[in-house]
């Protein structure tokens, strides 16, 4: 399956990623709605927190709203989600995200923009065989 993948080595911490990806999947520029994070953590470290497609949330959900698309990556189906957020606290990256602005919660689904538009080449998308995780569990 295709999955993101973040080094921390390449990573400037231009946060640009975020700003993508909050713009292309919410129209605004709001780091609280991008399905990444980027952590500094005060001492120079950069780590990213994201969706690696584990699939844990699946067998959370008491709707059946997440599942699992032919490419391998979880999706979330609106029209079933009844905004329990049991997804969201029960993710073990803390990659499932809530926004109060929206009953459904929301995560990264591989797309592959923050990639394409990251300057330091830091992102990628990547073929793997089973995920594994982010570089940050916070």
């Amino acid at each position: 399956m295709k999955v993101l993948s973040y080094d921390p080595e390449l990573c400037v911490g231009c946060y640009i990623c975020e700003e993508v990806c909050s713009e292309t999947w919410h129209k605004v520029n709001d780091a609280t709605k991008s399905n990444i994070r980027i952590h500094d953590d005060g001492e120079g470290g950069l780590s990213a927190n994201y969706c690696v497609q584990c699939g844990e949330c699946i067998e959370v959900c008491p709707t059946g709203a997440l599942s699992r698309d032919k490419r391998g990556i979880i999706r979330l189906k609106k029209k079933l989600c009844v905004g329990c957020l049991s997804c969201v606290g029960f993710c073990p990256y803390l990659a499932m995200r809530y926004h109060r602005d929206q009953v459904e919660p929301f995560k990264c689904i591989a797309c592959g923009k923050c990639a394409d538009e990251c300057p330091a080449e830091a992102l990628a998308i990547v073929e793997v065989e089973t995920p594994s995780a982010p570089g940050l569990q916070i």
